[in-house]
């Protein structure tokens, strides 16, 4: 008997969240976030930005292309076929962090992104399912293979339950990191790069995993100069944006016919889907971002490294104002999406030439995105409308 109490009580010791008290005075790491550092170099040879060139603006061929996969997601029933009563889902990807920020909990906490977008009357309610596949511990390596369990547990124990099938699957959001990291950049055999290994491996096992996947949206770690603990502190949060900004660009350079990255591996689009950025998390503690985004050390956990409800809430709001604005989405997540004839045709903000060569890029691929007088056909009638809505900055 008191072999069993003695036990108990270290183990509550090894879990008691005092052991794990966040260092609330490392309110900065002194890094500038990808977005900020632009055309910098971190640690004197690393590009920021999200994008190639520094830039933090997806070069507008992806972004034409980003928009065509969009015209693609449409409801289909559980063995895939088109259905006017059928459902698209969107799927997060990931650990423990990814879940409680997706969803928070069996039943989706009201302060995640999850629980942001049920009471937004904006979000489509009919066709989207939005879906958390996420699960604490399961780190990038549990992701990165087809017939990883974690594949089968989404089948049998998330998608089945809710009607859905992996036939549905059409859109992800990624978030994965590794446990535990010791080498940081720049050593050959880094974590980051490993990172990339791994996420390409998971882009090509969700394509097979999900063969009407279209779209795979990536965010990195949130801020970890607060935690106490080696489970994946700083610099490793920061440098995971790095994998997935490397991840992207490789699409990118294969697609222009740069070939195949040996890091990244093959990311042409019959293995892969569209891959972007989702919304960037990032930011220096207490550094305030060039958009305001700071994290205080209440918007964390004990140990500094998950998020706090606080720390939920700030990131479900991010992915969801992400997922409702990107021309890459907004057609199948918003409700109002059937109804859009805006002269900004990809939506960014402006009514310029982009529009047009939006407008065309969509209208010749067919799909309901270029249905702009919704009248059911794809034809000149969409161009007349197209245009007398892009001359007048609104609908017609």
């Amino acid at each position: 008997m008191l072999h069993t109490r003695l036990s108990a009580a270290i183990a509550c010791a090894l879990i008691s969240p005092s052991l794990f008290a966040s260092d609330c005075t490392r309110t900065s790491i002194g890094h500038h976030s990808l977005d900020d550092l632009g055309a910098g170099l971190y640690l004197g040879q690393f590009q920021g930005g999200l994008y190639p060139g520094g830039e933090n603006t997806m070069p507008q061929g992806h972004s034409l292309l980003g928009m065509q996969r969009a015209n693609n997601i449409r409801p289909l029933n559980v063995l895939g076929q088109p259905a006017a009563q059928g459902r698209y889902v969107l799927l997060s990807i990931g650990m423990s962090n990814t879940t409680q920020e997706f969803c928070g909990g069996a039943t989706c906490t009201p302060f995640s992104f999850s629980g942001q977008a049920a009471a937004s009357p904006d979000v489509n309610h009919t066709s989207l399912a939005i879906i958390d596949g996420a699960a604490g511990g399961q780190t990038a390596g549990t992701w990165d293979s087809p017939t990883d369990a974690n594949y089968t547990r989404v089948r049998d124990t998330v998608l089945a339950p809710r009607g859905l099938s992996e036939q549905q699957v059409q859109a992800a959001w990624i978030k994965v990191a590794n446990s535990n990291p010791t080498v940081p950049l720049p050593a050959a055999n880094a974590d980051a790069f490993t990172l990339v290994e791994q996420m390409g491996n998971i882009c090509r096992a969700l394509k097979t995993r999900y063969p009407n996947m279209q779209q795979a949206f990536l965010s990195s770690r949130i801020y970890a100069g607060y935690a106490t603990t080696t489970l994946n502190p700083e610099p490793y949060a920061f440098e995971s944006g790095f994998a997935v900004k490397w991840l992207i660009e490789a699409q990118l350079r294969q697609l222009a016919g740069g070939g195949i990255d040996p890091r990244a591996g093959d990311l042409s689009l019959n293995v892969a889907p569209w891959l972007a950025w989702g919304p960037y998390l990032w930011a220096d503690g207490l550094d305030a971002r060039s958009d305001g985004l700071i994290w205080r050390c209440q918007d964390l956990e004990a140990d500094g490294t998950h998020p706090s409800s606080l720390g939920e809430q700030k990131v479900g709001a991010m992915l969801l104002d992400f997922f409702l604005t990107s021309p890459a989405t907004r057609l199948w997540f918003r409700a109002d999406a059937g109804a859009e004839c805006s002269g900004d045709f990809n939506g960014d903000g402006g009514i310029d030439g982009a529009d047009l060569e939006a407008f065309f890029f969509v209208w010749e691929r067919g799909g309901p995105r270029a249905d702009v007088n919704r009248d059911g056909g794809v034809d000149g009638a969409d161009v007349d409308t197209f245009f007398a809505s892009w001359e007048s900055g609104g609908c017609v």
